[in-house]
């Protein structure tokens, strides 16, 4: 499939597939493991254009118009499993930026069955190889990102971190806004509170 503006295309169908709300997914870190991911954001990444917490992107665009199927399919996936627990593996160079490597086999069967689900809805970006990462600094340039490559490589340690569940933004053309949360070993669905969500931008996901 390949993405043109609001349009999905798919190639093996030759369906267009057109979206005016596009859905995006992350799973969410838990609070005492995130701190440590957004200090270095906020030390790093430009602060005229930070605008959102450290995060780990699955699925960057998703028809919003299916919405309750999508729900459907992030809880019927979360009530098969414990909270996840991944690790931040290694630094990696973004070329603009500097982000975390994650790597867990309990995600990857988490983004693997939820692939299969979305696969008709999904996009160019969607369809490339999922490379799991958190992004701490991007849009700056070369030397800068190299500096702090540099200086993170030397100093790293592999960090385990724990997942908690599944967020589902709402893409409003460059900021997001919370739609649902699902969480691990929970199936119930709640609706997450509009009230001081962070309202973000469009980054290197």
């Amino acid at each position: 499939m390949i993405c043109l503006g609001e349009v999905l295309y798919s190639t093996s169908t030759g369906i267009a597939l057109k979206t005016r709300k596009p859905l995006i997914l992350t799973a969410r870190i838990a609070e005492i493991d995130l701190e440590i991911f957004d200090r270095l954001r906020n030390a790093h990444f430009p602060s005229e254009r930070n605008f959102l917490r450290a995060h780990l992107t699955m699925f960057h665009r998703l028809p919003g118009e299916h919405l309750e199927r999508i729900v459907g399919e992030l809880q019927a996936a979360a009530t098969k499993r414990d909270q996840i627990r991944a690790q931040a593996a290694s630094v990696r160079h973004l070329g603009a930026g500097v982000a975390f490597t994650i790597r867990s086999l309990e995600l990857e069967d988490l983004y693997a069955e939820l692939k299969r689900a979305f696969m008709p809805w999904l996009g160019g970006q969607d369809m490339q190889r999922w490379q799991p990462h958190i992004t701490i600094q991007n849009r700056v340039s070369r030397s800068a990102a190299d500096t702090l490559h540099r200086q993170l490589t030397h100093d790293f340690k592999p960090r385990s971190l724990r997942l908690e569940g599944l967020d589902l933004w709402r893409y409003l053309g460059g900021p997001w806004q919370l739609e649902r949360a699902v969480c691990f070993e929970i199936s119930a669905l709640r609706t997450a509170p509009l009230a001081g969500s962070a309202a973000i931008v469009d980054d290197h996901r």
